[in-house]
Parts: structure tokens; sequence; C-alpha cells
């Protein structure tokens, strides 16, 4: 008796709707496409589109009228569907026929195209090419830092230099989670920042369609509080008092009794300029605005952190007020202070 293999009949459609619950600052609202195969649906993303909501035909999916305007905007929507179809008609009688693949396809960015350090390199190297616009260098230096942890991890855990975007997975983020904190040696919160920035590079990954899956899908960051404790007026003293002969270190010193005094940060520190110093009724005000929360600080300038201001007058460069070291070189040469009892620079 001969057997006949029947395939079912593969039901493709795509269509569009309207992100109703967000307008423009045009007042217009953007038309989503939705694709479905047989019972499962997939949202494709933005169309590129956006209209005016009263106009919009819900039962033909397009805009009502025959304007130029609204033609032009209805043929879009018909080549849109035109290109689905295209795509679906490639990968009809594929085994490998998915929402997934058909999206990644119109997209244009296939998963199987991309690895997850070359997506680092590109969210790296737009951070970069930011510093001293919106982005600061250590940022940028926190995003490098991140880049280089997972490369120790996958070349220590699976012997590789990269993976595949779609080999990305909860387990393998699960699996840094553990390498950080103990082949890693970070301590819980600083493994918590670095999945926390890792977790960036993905969303801009998801939101580029570089990927539709979400690696960090039931992953929680756990930290632990901290104390950051004080310094008393004592400790203080005896760090101004304490006799340095190391120069590197002794700048080190003037610079976190600076901080002390003023209560400014590190970068804002390294940023003060000649014009920041400012004289009105007599005194002397540092006059600034925090690079963290933008907001504008004047600070009475003290007899000590004047002290520090004149003791480094001579080696000012490029208008700088003091000759700042790197963050990373600061709070490595303030652990060397620490039998004076000083135990970071705040940040």
């Amino acid at each position: 008796m001969q057997q006949n293999n029947i395939k079912m009949k593969t039901i493709f459609n795509s269509s569009f709707y309207l992100r109703s619950n967000y307008k423009n600052k045009k007042g217009l609202t953007p038309v989503m496409i939705r694709i479905s195969l047989n019972s499962e649906r997939l949202v494709l993303g933005s169309a590129g589109i956006s209209i005016d909501i009263d106009k919009w035909d819900y039962e033909k999916q397009c805009l009502k009228g025959n304007t130029t305007a609204s033609l032009q905007i209805n043929q879009q929507l018909e080549n849109i569907k035109s290109d689905i179809r295209y795509i679906f008609r490639r990968y009809e009688l594929s085994d490998n026929l998915s929402l997934e693949l058909i999206k990644s396809d119109y997209l244009g960015k296939r998963e199987d195209m991309g690895t997850i350090i070359e997506l680092f390199e590109k969210y790296n190297g737009d951070l970069k090419s930011q510093i001293g616009i919106t982005k600061s260098a250590a940022t940028h230096q926190k995003y490098e830092n991140c880049k280089r942890h997972f490369t120790s991890f996958i070349k220590s855990k699976y012997k590789r230099s990269d993976l595949k975007l779609s080999e990305v997975t909860p387990i393998i983020v699960h699996d840094f989670q553990i390498y950080l904190i103990t082949e890693g040696n970070c301590a819980t919160n600083t493994a918590a920042k670095i999945l926390q920035f890792m977790k960036t590079v993905i969303i801009f990954a998801r939101k580029s369609g570089l990927i539709s899956h979400d690696p960090f899908m039931g992953v929680t960051f756990h930290k632990e509080p901290v104390d950051r404790g004080f310094l008393t007026d004592k400790e203080i003293k005896t760090i101004i008092k304490k006799e340095i002969e190391i120069p590197r270190l002794d700048l080190v010193r003037d610079i976190f009794i600076f901080s002390c005094f003023t209560g400014l940060a590190y970068i804002d520190v390294k940023n003060l300029t000649e014009e920041n110093i400012v004289e009105m009724d007599g005194r002397e005000w540092i006059m600034t605005r925090r690079q963290k929360t933008k907001v504008a600080t004047n600070i009475i300038l003290l007899d000590i952190p004047k002290m520090i201001i004149v003791k480094y007058e001579s080696t000012r460069k490029d208008g700088k007020l003091l000759p700042i070291l790197s963050n990373q070189k600061m709070n490595s040469y303030l652990k060397q202070i620490s039998n004076f009892k000083i135990n970071r620079l705040r940040n």
C-alpha cells in the first residue's frame, strides 16, 4: 500500500497596526509591522512611518483618502508587505522557516552574521567617538573593561576567542556571572556592575535588530550593601601632616585632601580651571558644575585647598588648576597610602 506524505499548508501573513499608546512630537502615531506564521505571531518593528491616527483605516490597514500624501504612504506600506512576502517565499520550503528567520532577513542583520565581541567593539567605538561631547572617558573605559572580562571568560570556559550572538544565551550570562566572582576575582557589587554594562550592550543589539532573544531573561543582579564610612578630623589632620617623600604619592595625597575640603568628586576636580576661581565680596570661590548631576556648585575656597592650588601653580597644563592623574592611578596610589588611614578616594 502506497503511503502519501502530505505536508500541511503554511499560512503566512503580514499586517500593520498602530502603536496607539505613543505619539511623536508632531502628534503622529507610528505604524508597526506584525507577521504571523500559522498560529504564531511576531512584531517586526516600526515601518518607519508615522501617521495621523484619525486618517487610519483599521480594516484596510492603510490611510484613508486619495491625497498625494496618502497614496505615497500607502504605496510604502504595500512595498513593505511585498518585501516581506518575497522573504517568506525564499524560505517557505526550508526546514528552518520561522518568524525569527524572516525578521532577521528583513532587517538585513542575520544573527549568525555577528559576534558578541564585534558587538562590543561597535558599541564601545560609538562611545569613544562621543568622549568629551556626551560621554566621558571613564564611561568608555568601563565598557572596555566589561569586554575584557567577557573575552577572558569565553577563553577560559570555552577555549574560544568569540561567540556568535545567537550563542549568547541566559546560561552563558549565568556562567559569566559565576566566572566574575570566582576566576575574575571580582567583588559581588563589581560583578553586578559589569553584568549591567553587558546588559546595556545587549539591549542595544536587540533594539538594532541584531538579536531577538533576551540573554538576560531571568538574570538578577545581587548587590551587597556597602558602608562607605568616613574619615575623622583627626585622621585628616594626620594625613595632611604626614611627610611623603615620593612625589606621585604626595600629589595624590594633596588631591585627596583637596576633595575632602571642597566636597568635589574626582572628575570635578580634574575639570577645574583657573576660570573656576572667582572672587566675590573679598572671598575666593570655586564656581563649577558637577559633571554627574549637571548642577551648578559654589564652594568657598578654604585655606588648605588654596595652599594646594598655589603649590602646583607652576605645573599647570592646558589651563587645568591641578595636575590630576587618571582615576585608576589615583585609586591605586591611594591604596599605597592606606597606612595613613586613607581607605579610598570617594567618587
